[in-house]
């Protein structure tokens, strides 16, 4: 029996502009209260896919990690994109922001380093892994938890000629 609410897919890229791309559509793809769950090694690309995003989403100006401010709001043409960086946090620390009003708010969410608070995650995200595999190649890891996360994960493997497959947690 096929899950209709878990899929994954994973492809590689050979390039900056195939992290732009992916950005860019799930940018398009994204509604109030998407939220993307972001993970990578140091150096695979997790600020420059979030930079690709805000872009496509409107946003204005210059958008940086907010490695010691965890949480950046910005205003897009779009929606509200709201950027997070949990590194330095503990799940206790992470509990007491209020991450919901985010998760369930008017604009969409990048959670960076999103799997040390995967218990505070809304269930239905989309997570991103991405994995740096020497120059500017990447590794694109995609898993829709939810029915319309995981339609699209579907959706996007079939554009992609990626592999896609279920995921059961």
């Amino acid at each position: 029996m096929r899950n209709e609410t878990e899929a994954g897919a994973a492809w590689e890229g050979q390039s900056e502009a195939d992290t732009v791309w992916l950005a860019g559509r799930l940018a398009d793809w994204a509604q109030p209260g998407t939220v993307l769950a972001l993970d990578g090694d140091l150096g695979a690309g997790k600020t420059r896919f979030s930079q690709a995003f805000a872009a496509a989403l409107g946003v204005p100006g210059i958008v940086n990690s907010p490695t010691f401010t965890i949480i950046k709001e910005y205003e897009g043409q779009r929606m509200p994109f709201y950027h997070m960086d949990v590194y330095r946090l503990s799940i206790e620390e992470a509990d007491d922001l209020g991450l919901d009003e985010y998760f369930y708010g008017e604009g969409v969410t990048i959670v960076e380093w999103a799997s040390l608070i995967d218990e505070l995650l809304p269930p239905e995200r989309l997570h991103v892994r991405l994995s740096h595999l020497g120059g500017e190649s990447r590794r694109y890891e995609l898993r829709g938890a939810g029915a319309r996360c995981a339609a699209f994960v579907r959706e996007l493997a079939a554009e992609r000629g990626g592999h896609v497959g279920e995921e059961r947690q």
